[in-house]
């Protein structure tokens, strides 16, 4: 059926009322997050596949609870952080073993009767990300965790996370919820769909920072690339914990050791370790360390 004029036209007219609103000063216009379109690559520019991953769980708790929504969203990046391609999503639901709790339904919008009889197989999701050469979560530690439980494809790959990523307050924002970065960068999206929260996530990473300039996918790259150092505190006297979390250390609570622990950047792990002996133990330790790349990084393997 060919379209009339007027609905040719519509959107133009409508892009004209919006930019009249914000050029009065009084009024900020928020515009749907729409599919990105392909920008061509240069010839001989090498790429890479990459691949931005949501889910839904009833859950926060991998070893418990289930995944009920898996989005992934295929996408072609230069290593300088430009993107070009976006592909077809990968979206699916599931049923859990048991009925989602209330409180997921209302923050999820997915609901037992919506996700009835829906399976969600994991040698087709293998096959979508084997050619991926990085996965992306807005959470990477949430997302990573339950992930690899499902399907193995995901062990053997490096992650990147754009919640933490991304130096999000030095660049002036105030807040790192990917509903508040949409909405600073004038978009909104429907929040209850897992792979509208992949499209929203990749349209943020690909647009200019407003101090640096560069995109957001350029400097998550390159914090990805950096090799870090996770130092736990252990045995850390017990009145020593405000003065650590201030600092940015985390509590352990599963697994080995359990202890406060911090991340660090390779050239600032010697620095970190001779805070923790003269300002926290008073004495030189032996502490718990180990080295982090972007294949270990999020995973409860480290």
């Amino acid at each position: 059926m060919t379209r009339s004029p007027t609905a040719e036209a519509e959107p133009y007219k409508l892009e004209a009322m919006a930019a009249a609103l914000e050029a009065s000063g009084r009024y900020q216009v928020l515009r749907r997050i729409a599919p990105r379109p392909a920008t061509e690559c240069p010839p001989g520019v090498p790429t890479r596949l990459g691949l931005l991953l949501d889910l839904e769980t009833t859950g926060l708790d991998p070893a418990q609870d289930e995944i009920i929504a898996f989005a992934m969203l295929p996408f072609t990046y230069r290593l300088d952080g430009t993107l070009y391609q976006v592909g077809e999503p990968f979206s699916r639901l599931r049923q859990p073993s048991h009925p989602i709790p209330p409180t997921v339904s209302a923050l999820t919008g997915l609901t037992d009767a919506l996700v009835a009889g829906q399976q969600i197989d994991p040698v087709e999701v293998a096959r979508f990300v084997e050619p991926a050469a990085l996965i992306v979560a807005h959470n990477a530690s949430f997302d990573r965790r339950f992930a690899e439980r499902f399907c193995a494809a995901f062990v053997t790959k490096p992650w990147a996370c754009s919640l933490n990523g991304v130096d999000w307050a030095g660049e002036g924002f105030e807040g790192t919820r990917l509903g508040y970065l949409a909405m600073r960068h004038g978009l909104f999206f429907d929040g209850h769909r897992a792979h509208h929260g992949c499209q929203a996530t990749l349209e943020i990473l690909a647009r200019p920072l407003p101090r640096s300039g560069v995109p957001a996918l350029a400097q998550l790259l390159q914090g990805a690339r950096q090799t870090s150092w996770r130092i736990w505190a252990e045995q850390a006297p017990f009145e020593a914990k405000d003065r650590l979390k201030a600092r940015g250390y985390r509590w352990n609570g599963e697994g080995q050791p359990r202890a406060w622990f911090i991340d660090v950047a390779e050239a600032e792990r010697e620095a970190e370790l001779a805070f923790l002996h003269s300002e926290i133990y008073g004495r030189a330790v032996e502490l718990p360390t180990r080295r982090l790349t972007a294949y270990e990084r999020f995973s409860e393997r480290a």
